[in-house]
């Protein structure tokens, strides 16, 4: 890798932290609250639906979730849903909002190696109290220079990170489990990034690119980006 790196960025959810399994578990039990007006898959794709189309109105995050569940809800059952169903629905958000914070294998060690040696950034999207709850329950605030909550991950908003940051992008690492949000618009903007892959991706953030760039690389886990440095 280019040794010219001076700053190193990390998404947050499922990257440092699990994050996408506790909304796969949240969205199972909503869809099983709904089961008498369609079947259990039909609503998650109704779920989905419904995200993808307010994604541009409320962003990433627990608190959009919400409210495309309760708007799913209405949907569903034809606005005949009574509101106990509503009120168990918003009983399933706040219990994701109050998940433990669980880090992933070798994130602290990989951290505690980098520390002084390089700029550490959390570049993650996601709603911004929540982002800043997890951090802080995590015990990684310490690690970082600079923590940026992002309403999207395009290059427009690399940019906009970079020259806050004041950082070249032949100078910027992004590490991260999305190829479409962690990876490709940095690798656009001349950045380099490292994909880490998690079991379990969002269906939005899937991308089946077979992915050559000589500025990426692709990991087993967190820590071996040590060996790249």
């Amino acid at each position: 890798m280019n040794n010219d790196i001076t700053t190193i960025a990390f998404d947050a959810d499922d990257t440092l932290w699990i994050n996408e399994p506790y909304f796969q578990e949240a969205e199972k039990e909503f869809c099983a609250l709904l089961e008498d007006y369609l079947p259990q898959h039909s609503v998650s794709q109704e779920l989905f639906k419904t995200e993808m189309k307010n994604l541009h109105l409320y962003g990433y995050g627990v608190k959009g979730f919400m409210l495309c569940m309760i708007e799913t809800v209405s949907k569903v059952s034809n606005d005949t849903a009574p509101l106990t169903l509503i009120n168990k629905t918003i009983e399933i958000g706040h219990e994701l909002l109050q998940k433990p914070v669980e880090l992933l294998e070798g994130v602290t060690e990989t951290l505690e190696n980098l520390k002084g040696k390089y700029k550490l950034v959390v570049a993650t999207k996601g709603d911004l109290l929540d982002q800043e709850r997890k951090l802080k329950k995590s015990g990684l605030q310490e690690y970082f220079h600079h923590i940026e909550i992002m309403s999207d991950k395009k290059e427009s908003d690399y940019q906009k990170l970079l020259k806050h940051l004041d950082c070249k992008p032949k100078n910027f690492l992004m590490l991260g489990n999305s190829i479409k949000s962690d990876i490709l618009p940095v690798l656009e903007i001349g950045g380099f990034a490292a994909h880490i892959p998690y079991h379990v991706t969002w269906s939005h953030e899937q991308h089946d690119l077979n992915l050559e760039h000589s500025n990426f690389m692709e990991l087993e886990r967190i820590n071996d980006i040590l060996n790249y440095l």
